[in-house]
């Protein structure tokens, strides 16, 4: 099969679907992997690094997309990406539709098959492909959300992880999945209070075994509030397969908190999990309401792409694989995945949605 990866076309995205060696593996399994020019530079990947491996270089968007049949990328496809798409595309990638309804609106129109990422979904449930780049996010959750609070960045300007003679700093953490367990196990690492709200038993057995400044507690709304009025930090990071998130951290909940504090949504790839959220960019990452800076970036793991990319590529080069086989449909993971599927909206979390 004829495998495409384009150059991602996200403001200030540096990751690459394939490094060099896996597209080179595949080149080894006889198929024939095409790299719009300068795709992985900013993953620190040379075209040379691509080419000595038997991949070949597509001058542009247009050349890639003509040659892919398969076309692998890392974020969803935006305006540069959607004129180049065809009904004959496989489009593997993160799709996050639910906050989209005008790109599934386009993806239906065109008609291609599109398997997303963060929907291939084994059989016990876990999500194989979205496990890596959540934790990258659940730690650059915390490395941002700690300078936020610096003065400069007029933050509160507080200490996290204090030292003697001065108070802890406090972290609120929504969800201990992939992304919430690694924002709870930096911050509880770095001398923080942390406080983990979580429905799972499971996972909140998992949070309290992170230290004795970690404390796990179901999501009682009047609990809630009352962690949320004493916190420097509240990282969200709730997830429901598919679907939009549901808000965890209300208007309401945010007035009670202290001027300089800093909130982080992880969740706004999916809509966002606190009410106030609304996508941001990495050129102008936060924005303030009631007082509280919001850190919104849709692409989070996009600014380490060099980490990420090796990360997310190691994860789906297998996926790949059963793709570009062309016998893929009977593998029920990868039958999850399908978001959209020949002018068909066919994930069950998507069905009824307002397009």
């Amino acid at each position: 099969m004829r495998i495409g990866v384009p150059k991602e076309t996200k403001t200030l995205e540096g990751r690459v679907a394939l490094v060099p060696e896996a597209a080179g593996d595949l080149v080894s399994r006889g198929h024939e992997v095409w790299l719009e020019q300068g795709a992985g530079l900013k993953s620190g990947f040379a075209d040379e690094a691509y080419t000595r491996l038997g991949v070949n270089i597509a001058p542009d968007a247009a050349a890639l997309y003509e040659k892919g049949e398969l076309i692998v990328k890392v974020k969803e496809p935006i305006a540069g990406d959607l004129q180049y798409l065809r009904r004959e595309h496989l489009l593997f990638c993160y799709l996050h539709l639910a906050a989209e309804p005008t790109l599934t609106r386009q993806l239906l129109d065109i008609g291609l098959t599109g398997v997303a990422f963060e929907t291939v979904e084994l059989p016990n449930g876990d999500l194989p492909l979205l496990a890596p780049m959540s934790v990258i996010a659940g730690k650059i959750a915390v490395q941002v959300g700690t300078t936020l609070l610096h003065m400069p960045q007029s933050g509160k300007g507080k200490l996290l992880g204090g030292l003697p003679s001065t108070q802890r700093g406090k972290v609120v953490v929504f969800g201990a999945g992939k992304a919430g367990g690694a924002s709870a196990a930096l911050a509880a690492a770095g001398g923080a209070n942390v406080t983990v709200f979580e429905m799972r038993q499971d996972r909140m057995d998992e949070m309290m075994l992170l230290g004795p400044n970690v404390t796990a507690l179901y999501p009682y709304r009047d609990v809630v509030a009352r962690e949320v009025a004493s916190a420097d930090l509240v990282i969200g990071a709730v997830l429901v397969t598919g679907a939009k998130a549901p808000h965890v951290l209300t208007r309401d909940m945010l007035v009670g908190m202290e001027n300089g504090s800093v909130v982080v949504d992880i969740s706004i790839d999916q809509g966002g999990c606190f009410e106030t959220s609304r996508p941001t960019t990495w050129k102008e990452p936060t924005y303030v309401e009631e007082g509280v800076t919001h850190f919104c970036v849709t692409n989070m793991p996009g600014s380490v792409p060099q980490t990420s990319s090796q990360a997310i590529c190691a994860a789906i080069l297998p996926w790949v694989n059963k793709l570009a086989s062309g016998q893929w449909r009977d593998n029920e993971a990868l039958v999850r995945g399908i978001n959209v599927d020949g002018g068909q909206l066919v994930h069950p979390a998507l069905q009824g949605m307002k397009l």
